[in-house]
């Protein structure tokens, strides 16, 4: 498995990864009207918008998964249907701890769709706790979307 930076070149392979594993894992736990909101292009615009902040996940060669962060947060996680179950995720999740704590994030955080049970289950194998639940305000082209999520955190650094 190879961890590395994004590049510009790969945003459509990184977008349909982020959008086939939305709809997987949140359309139907998600209000439609994000559902609606979150589009193919959008995925490729959020990800254009951030790509200095994502690293992506290699299998023989073939890029199966990619983690996000934003200030003190593991803004996203995402791999294949192909590639869950194969360490992918969890190399990203310490990739991306690493990088949270090496910019001195002390305890990061992490939102998680109510009802993703899977991820949910995912987190707290990686160590990470649930706090309670929070309203994130998720940007859409038709601007902010306030979302209840569950709160995950984990302390990094101390």
């Amino acid at each position: 498995m190879n961890i590395r930076n994004a590049h510009a070149a790969e945003i459509d392979r990184l977008a349909r990864i982020w959008y086939d594993g939305w709809q997987d894992a949140h359309a139907q736990i998600l209000p439609a009207e994000l559902a609606r909101l979150r589009t193919f292009e959008s995925f490729g615009e959020r990800l254009r918008a951030a790509l200095d902040q994502v690293r992506v996940a290699e299998l023989s060669d073939e890029t199966v998964g990619f983690c996000m962060v934003h200030g003190d947060e593991l803004y996203q996680l995402f791999v294949t249907a192909a590639a869950r179950g194969s360490g992918v995720a969890a190399a990203l999740v310490a990739d991306a701890e690493a990088r949270l704590a090496e910019a001195g994030v002390a305890t990061a955080w992490l939102a998680c769709a109510i009802g993703n049970e899977r991820a949910a289950r995912f987190y707290e194998k990686c160590g990470w706790q649930r706090t309670g639940t929070v309203v994130n305000p998720l940007d859409t082209p038709a601007g902010v979307f306030r979302l209840e999520v569950w709160r995950y955190e984990k302390r990094l650094v101390g």
